[in-house]
This record gives structure tokens, C-alpha cells and sequence, in this order.
């Protein structure tokens, strides 16, 4: 595609192609490397952006959108680079990390201003629709600056949704809010997705995404060292034991029978409470698919109930502490 083609609109994109893409990108600022030599690319659906503070996660959001150019490699949206093609912004949604509001602006005015900037065809009625999918009142006049934390933020997700947008970029989108709020961003966030958007999410509460992410990308020191699922991802923690915790009524003849199994490496008894019956045993196994296959047979033969069969590690959280500080 020549630098003066037509953005592409959403009917006439590839539908197999990706909705961003990053081609060996890189970006320093003076001596300092903020993002290395990164390719990637972005389909509909949830994408987790992980990595500990100073990894280079901001700076990549500011690629993805097209808002930071590239020191070297290549962004495109929709297909296009978006610096040649500024048109292209208008399928791109933005709810930064950082607050700057119009604090004086109700939030049905701030999200409408937002929807008229980027065209909206009936600016009213997709104001109303997006601020009552974040859970904010149209009718209330408040402005911004007399709002809780937890308001300001799903503001920001408003006037970042209200124009329906191919890319989605949620930086740390459920800092500020109450468990219960938490709970219901995160639900918008994989309706979202589902829908057929395609979301960049960056945030610190690992388990919450693992639970809505199609995706995950994990960044240290200015690299993407692993993508894929959270399942997929701990299949790559293949050097150390994955823990398994088997609630039974009869642990230590279970524990006896689990010794031997192929790929485990430690059985251990959890104490249980005085008074209580039963416990868990604890199992570390370098083979975990040997060790489901073997575990009827053996709580059979030690003449145990099984109650819980569950990973311990076998979640985001491991995944990223163990990828960032290999």
C-alpha cells in the first residue's frame, strides 16, 4: 500500500489481517532504550500487556496507538502507518493511565465532547449508551472534579468506547475502583472482546486478567519475552515442579500411593486443623498430565475421596514473576 492509498475502513480490511501490528520496532530516548526490537501483532479479542514498572509497557501503548513514533521498524493500524494515514485514529480508543480531565465538564459532557471529535453520527445517543455501559448516570450534572476516583476512570472508559472502536487501549483501567467495580470493568473489558474489538489491557492484577485474557504479552526490560495464553505461557515453567494440591479424606495413604508416580518429585501432608477431618496432600510433579491420569487409580487403591484436584501455580501471577526475573 503507497503512502497516499486510502486508510482502509472496516469493511474493506482483511479480515484475517491483524488490527495493529509491530514490526521490529524500537524506540530509545537520548541513550536510553525504551522498548527493543518488538514484534507483534493484535486481533480481536483481550490482550494482556503485563510487566513490572520500567519494563516499557507505556511506551508500547504509545506505539500500538500510533501517538510515539518508532526509533526504528514499523507500526501499522488497520493496515497503514497512522502518522501518513491520521484518519485511521478515529477506530482507536484511549483510556490513559494518567488523568487529564476536563475537571470543570459534567461526564456526559466530557464523554459527548469526545464522541463529537471523532465523528459520531448521533453524538447524544452514543453518550448515553457508553456512559450507562460503565455504570455512570447521564442525568447527574456533577462535573469530573467533584467525582470519586472510581467515577473519573470509568469516564476515561466512556469517551474511550463511545465511538465503538476497532482498538481498544486500556491503560490500567481498574486502578481507583471497589472490588465490586473492579469486578464489572473487567466483565465490559471481555464483553468487549467478545464482541469483536480488539483490547490492549495493561494492569498489575494479574489474576483478574488471567480470567478475561484471550492473549497475553509479557514485557521485561523493553522486550515482549513471551506472548500466548496464561495455560500456555506455564508450560514454558517446564525447569521447575508445578505444585498440586489434592484435597482427600484419607491424605497420608493417598500421599504413600502418589510416590512413585511418573514425574513427581515431592509429596508432602498438609497439618489440618484440630477438630476438622480430612486435608490435602501436596504434590510436586514435573508431568502433571501423568500425574491426573494416575491419580484415580491410586486414591482407588488407597480407598480416599478426592474433593479438590487444584493448581497452585498455575496462574498469571507465577507465569510473570517467574518470565520477568529469569
Amino acid at each position: 500500500m503507497s503512502p497516499t492509498s486510502p486508510a482502509p475502513t472496516t469493511d474493506d480490511r482483511e479480515p484475517d489481517g491483524p488490527v495493529a501490528e509491530l514490526v521490529d520496532v524500537s524506540r530509545w530516548y537520548g541513550t536510553v532504550v525504551a522498548v527493543s526490537g518488538v514484534s507483534l501483532s493484535l486481533r480481536p479479542g483481550v490482550n494482556a500487556l503485563l510487566g513490572p514498572n520500567g519494563a516499557g509497557k507505556s511506551t508500547l501503548l504509545r506505539l500500538v496507538c500510533g501517538l510515539t513514533r518508532p526509533s526504528r521498524g514499523q507500526v501499522r493500524l488497520l493496515g497503514v502507518d497512522p502518522r501518513r494515514h491520521p484518519e485511521v485514529y478515529r477506530q482507536v480508543g484511549i483510556a490513559p493511565q494518567q488523568e487529564a480531565l476536563f475537571e470543570h465538564e459534567s461526564p456526559t459532557r466530557f464523554v459527548r465532547t469526545a464522541a463529537r471529535l471523532v465523528g459520531v453520527a448521533d453524538p447524544e445517543q452514543a453518550t448515553v449508551a457508553a456512559l450507562e455501559r460503565v455504570g455512570l448516570d447521564p442525568a447527574d450534572p456533577r462535573p469530573l472534579r467533584e467525582r470519586s476516583g472510581g467515577e473519573r476512570q470509568r469516564a476515561k472508559i466512556a469517551q474511550a468506547i463511545v465511538h465503538r472502536p476497532r482498538l481498544l487501549v486500556l491503560d490500567e483501567p481498574v486502578e481507583g475502583l471497589d472490588p465490586r467495580q473492579r469486578i464489572a470493568v473487567l466483565d465490559l473489558v471481555a464483553d468487549l472482546g467478545t464482541e469483536g474489538h480488539t483490547v490492549l489491557v495493561s494492569s498489575h492484577v494479574l489474576g483478574e486478567l488471567d480470567r478475561i485474557s484471550d492473549r497475553v504479552l509479557v514485557m521485561a526490560q523493553g522486550r515482549v519475552v513471551a506472548a500466548g495464553t496464561s495455560h500456555g505461557l506455564r508450560e514454558l515453567l517446564d525447569d521447575r515442579p508445578m505444585k498440586v494440591r489434592v484435597g482427600t479424606d484419607r491424605p497420608r495413604e493417598l500421599a504413600a500411593g502418589l510416590v512413585g508416580v511418573a514425574g513427581v518429585v515431592a509429596v508432602s501432608v498438609e497439618d489440618v486443623p484440630a477438630g476438622e477431618r480430612g486435608g490435602a496432600v501436596v504434590v510436586d510433579t514435573l508431568a502433571a498430565p501423568a500425574l491426573r491420569r494416575a491419580l484415580a487409580a491410586r486414591a482407588v487403591s488407597a480407598g480416599a475421596v478426592l474433593h479438590e484436584v487444584r493448581p497452585l501455580d498455575d496462574d498469571l501471577d507465577s507465569v510473570f514473576r517467574y518470565l520477568v526475573t529469569r
